[in-house]
């Protein structure tokens, strides 16, 4: 899957854990769920640990403590989800300065979108993905908001 970071195609350094029973070394990105259930469990983790977070979760621990993670990804399980964007808006206005990932159905026609909710790293499948994709940033020029 190619990586946007900043609207340059950059190399993903980390790796999703779905369970905290044998954690590979390097930074893990781990479901929120998850995370929450086992935090003494990852928190002895020798790499950095992000987190990952999916419509159904409450976001209300993101919002207490904003800059505990270096990077937070914000999952879209199809096109018909928008809470995502919500929860980004949310993260920035909370005060979070971290990396804030969209993951799932990433596409061209929402990037300029989920970088105004303040998206800055979109891991886009490769089915969607096109060598073109940055110049989507641009494109729309006129906002309502």
């Amino acid at each position: 899957m190619p990586l946007l970071i900043n609207r340059t195609v950059a190399e993903n350094n980390w790796l999703t854990v779905d369970k905290p029973t044998e954690l590979p070394a390097g930074n893990i990105l781990v479901p929120l769920e998850d995370y929450l259930e086992a935090t003494e469990t990852f928190n002895a983790h020798s790499g950095k640990v992000a987190v990952e977070v999916t419509p159904d979760d409450e976001i209300a621990p993101l919002l207490a403590e904003p800059n505990r993670f270096e990077l937070i990804a914000i999952h879209f399980p199809n096109f018909a989800e928008g809470r995502g964007f919500s929860f980004a808006r949310l993260l920035r206005r909370a005060g979070y300065t971290g990396q804030l990932r969209a993951t799932g159905y990433v596409t061209r026609d929402r990037l300029g979108y989920m970088q105004r909710c303040g998206f800055d790293a979109f891991d886009i499948p490769d089915e969607h993905y096109q060598n073109n994709d940055v110049q989507a940033f641009d494109e729309i020029t006129v906002h309502y908001q």
